[in-house]
């Protein structure tokens, strides 16, 4: 046995003392946790839930060059699960069930999934009412592990906590890479012509919040229910603006298209916080992460 093996074991009745002890290695619940995750990118499709209507459920998913819909089928033999209020793993997800779905839902599944990756015949639905929260860095926090920023919604200051399960991610500087004709590697989303935001999300390195600097600008996800002023991260992205920019664009505000994505928020003043409304309307940051 090794420290992070799972163990099971049943005891004699009525007496402390084992009468059998199963283990799995720690080796082996990583390796089928990765080909589980594996296999949600493969079969599965990520969106926010635009209608439900019978055994369809129709999803809205966003690209770096704008929105698309895609389609979930389900049946009776389909599986869900709903995020809790403050959840951050994707594995605590509860029973749930069909009625439970609501438009405005991010929602994943898996199953059969048709080649241009816009259809999918699920066999496992799981979903949640999640927030997107964006805003530059104001104080850094390491040994707390909290990022304070100033909530571009509504100009207050909102605390991030991160958990040993939040995801943390920092985008690379695509006006460089554009301008030097580079092209990001595994960005592109199979079948697809343009780069999914989950699925390029999900391909990066993992960042470290020791790398994070107050001024920069970071983009947010977490499960509705969390106390005001406060959220635990699910996942975070940092070197945002340029997907602040395109929430901006899409949503009604004064983005520039042309600007580059290291602009910086003084590149895209109040224009993008008008186009903002209420929250971050043309970005639904990836809150389920297997």
């Amino acid at each position: 046995m090794a420290a992070g093996d799972r163990v099971l074991v049943n005891l004699m009745p009525g007496v402390f003392e084992a009468r059998r002890i199963v283990v799995m290695a720690s080796s082996d619940i990583a390796r089928r946790k990765e080909a589980d995750r594996l296999d949600w990118t493969r079969r599965g499709i990520l969106g926010i839930v635009a209608a439900k209507k019978g055994g369809e459920i129709t999803l809205r998913m966003r690209s770096m060059q704008g929105e698309k819909t895609a389609t979930v089928t389900v049946s009776e033999s389909t599986r869900y699960r709903r995020y809790a209020p403050d959840s951050v793993k994707f594995a605590d997800a509860k029973a749930s069930g069909l009625a439970e779905v609501s438009v405005g839902d991010q929602l994943r599944a898996r199953g059969q999934k048709s080649e241009d990756g816009l259809k999918v015949t699920a066999d496992e639905v799981v979903f949640g009412t999640f927030l997107t929260k964006a805003g530059p860095i104001t104080a850094l926090n390491v040994e707390g592990k909290e990022i304070t920023v100033k909530d571009l919604t509504t100009g207050k200051p909102l605390v991030i906590k991160l958990s040993a399960d939040s995801q943390m991610k920092t985008l690379p500087d695509f006006a460089a890479m554009s301008a030097g004709g580079a092209h990001a590697g595994g960005m592109h989303a199979p079948g697809s012509g343009a780069p999914d935001l989950s699925q390029m999300l999900e391909r990066m390195p993992p960042a470290r919040l020791e790398d994070l600097k107050v001024g920069q600008t970071i983009v947010v996800s977490s499960t509705k229910g969390a106390s005001a002023g406060q959220i635990t991260a699910i996942m975070l992205v940092a070197n945002a603006d340029i997907l602040i920019r395109m929430a901006s664009m899409q949503s009604g505000g004064a983005g520039r298209p042309g600007a580059g994505a290291a602009g910086g928020m003084g590149a895209m003043g109040g224009g993008m916080m008008g186009g903002m409304g209420g929250g971050m309307g043309g970005l639904d940051l990836g809150g389920m992460t297997p």
